[in-house]
C-alpha cells in the first residue's frame, strides 16, 4: 500500500489553503456572505489580517480578515477542543495589537474621545466525529472553573462543516460545499482501504468538473495529502491512547478518572493535549508537573 509521510506542522491547514488565499479572496467572501447572511460583492474589499508566525498549543492559527466594520476570526478544527474561545481570544488581541499600532489608523489608546475599532466576530468551522448538532456557541466562561464571575470573557460560534449538516450555509457558498464533500470522501474512502494516497486522489476525481476548489486541489497534490490527512489520525490516536488507559485501569481494578493517572488522562483528553498525554506516560518528571498543574493529588 502506498503511503504517504505525514507532516505534523500541517494540521488542520487544508482549510485555511483553500480559503485563506490571496488570489482568490472571492471564496472567502463568499463564505463571509454564506455565515453573515450579507451580500459584499467585491473581494477587494477584504484586508487580511492573520498574523502567519502565531502559534498556540503547537498550531498556527487560520484567518483573520477585515471587511468593513467586522474583524472576522475564522478556525478550522476537525477534532472537538473545548479551549477554543481561550486561543481565538489570545489570537484577537495580537491582531487588535497590531491595529491599533498601525499609524494609518489613527488610534490612540489614552485619547479622551472613544477610539472606534472593528466589532470581532469569532467563528470556528467544525467537521470532527464528534456531534455537535448545527452548531453550539463555547464561552470561556462554561469551561473554565471559575470564569462564571470574569469580567472577560470569549464566545465562539461553531458552524458543524461536515457534510449534510447546515444546508442553508453550503448552499451559500459553493467552495465550502465542495471542501465539505471532499471531506467527508477522503474520510469514507480511508475507512474502507486504508490507503491514504488513494482516498486523497479519488476524492479529488470525485468532485465536479466544474467545482471551483478541484483545479486547486489537482495541481497541489502532494501538499494536500499533508494538509488534509493529519486530523483522521489524530483522531484515530486520541481514540487508541484513551482505550488503552481504560484497559489499563481495568486491568488496575479501577475506572478512568478514579486514579491519579486516570484523572490526569481524564483532564488531557478533554483538552486535547495527546502529545503531553503520551509524554506522561512514560516520563515521571513530566507527569508530576502536570499534577501540579491540575491540583491532582
Amino acid at each position: 500500500m502506498k503511503d504517504s509521510i505525514l507532516n505534523k506542522e500541517h494540521k488542520d491547514r487544508l482549510f485555511k489553503y483553500i480559503f485563506g488565499r490571496a488570489e482568490k479572496k472571492e471564496w472567502l467572501l463568499s463564505l463571509y456572505n454564506a455565515v453573515n447572511h450579507s451580500h459584499h460583492d467585491n473581494p477587494d474589499d477584504i484586508t487580511i489580517t492573520t498574523i502567519e508566525d502565531v502559534i498556540y498549543i503547537s498550531m498556527k492559527n487560520d484567518l483573520s480578515f477585515l471587511i468593513g466594520n467586522t474583524m472576522s476570526f475564522y478556525e478550522h478544527q476537525s477534532t472537538f477542543n473545548p479551549n477554543i474561545p481561550l486561543r481565538m481570544m489570545l489570537y484577537a488581541g495580537r491582531v487588535y495589537s497590531k491595529y491599533v499600532k498601525d499609524r494609518k489608523n489613527r488610534i490612540s489608546l489614552y485619547s479622551s474621545i472613544p477610539q472606534k475599532v472593528p466589532v470581532p466576530k469569532l467563528i470556528c468551522f467544525y467537521n470532527g466525529l464528534r456531534d455537535i448538532g448545527e452548531n453550539m456557541v463555547l464561552r470561556m466562561s462554561e469551561v473554565m472553573p471559575g470564569w462564571d464571575i470574569s469580567d472577560l470573557d470569549a464566545k465562539v460560534l461553531m458552524l458543524n462543516i461536515n457534510w449534510g449538516r447546515n444546508k442553508e450555509l453550503m448552499d451559500s457558498c459553493k467552495p465550502l460545499s465542495e471542501y465539505s464533500i471532499f471531506t467527508a470522501t477522503v474520510r469514507q474512502l480511508y475507512s474502507e482501504t486504508g490507503d491514504r494516497d488513494y482516498a486523497v486522489e479519488a476524492a479529488v476525481r470525485n468532485l465536479p468538473e466544474d467545482s471551483e476548489i478541484r483545479a486547486l486541489l489537482e495541481a497541489n497534490m502532494a501538499e494536500v495529502k499533508e494538509m488534509c490527512l493529519t486530523e483522521y489520525d489524530e483522531e484515530k490516536e486520541k481514540e487508541i491512547l484513551k482505550e488503552q488507559y481504560l484497559e489499563e485501569g481495568r486491568a488496575e481494578g479501577v475506572a478512568m478518572g478514579t486514579n491519579r493517572m486516570g484523572k490526569l488522562m481524564t483532564k488531557l483528553f478533554e483538552q486535547n493535549r495527546i502529545e503531553d498525554a503520551k509524554k506522561a506516560s512514560s516520563d515521571s518528571a513530566f507527569r508530576d508537573e502536570l499534577f501540579k498543574e491540575f491540583s491532582i493529588l
